[in-house]
């Protein structure tokens, strides 16, 4: 039992650090950051009992614990800011931004089908082109504070 419960633990840690980092507005659901750490303590743990190596038990559970978290809006916004506007923003505004204009950018988003690997599609350019140009118009209407 005290092994399961470290588990859990580093999963809960390593899955809050992840949506943190690129998931910023799902930080607070809680209930989902803990069911998805149990749910990879118990694939680690059932896939070790099956004599996995140890590996093996590690990639089973991280693919359970990213499930549907590797593509990231915010990612997506941050590299758009980075890479095109990078003379309108000082380093340290980039995020702030980033998460001021996330809901603004819903509807673009939802034009596409956002699956894990979205970002190896061509439609990740169309999406990238999109963006830069919504957040050019709305940075000249709304400006950057």
């Amino acid at each position: 039992m005290k092994n399961h419960n470290q588990d859990f633990s580093y999963y809960h840690l390593k899955l809050q650090d992840h949506i943190d980092s690129s998931f910023p507005e799902r930080s607070a659901d809680l209930k989902f950051i803990k069911q998805r750490a149990r749910w990879a303590a118990n694939a680690y743990e059932g896939a070790f009992r099956s004599g996995n190596h140890i590996n093996k038990c590690n990639e089973i559970a991280d693919y359970i614990l990213y499930e549907g978290l590797h593509f990231s809006r915010f990612d997506t916004i941050f590299e758009v800011l980075t890479y095109e506007f990078s003379d309108v923003f000082d380093e340290l505004e980039y995020r702030d931004f980033a998460l001021k204009i996330l809901p603004e950018c819903a509807e673009i988003f939802g034009h596409y089908e956002l699956t894990d690997d979205f970002a190896y599609t061509t439609d990740y350019d169309l999406l990238y082109t999109e963006l830069t140009g919504f957040i050019a118009i709305w940075i000249e209407g709304n400006g950057i504070r």
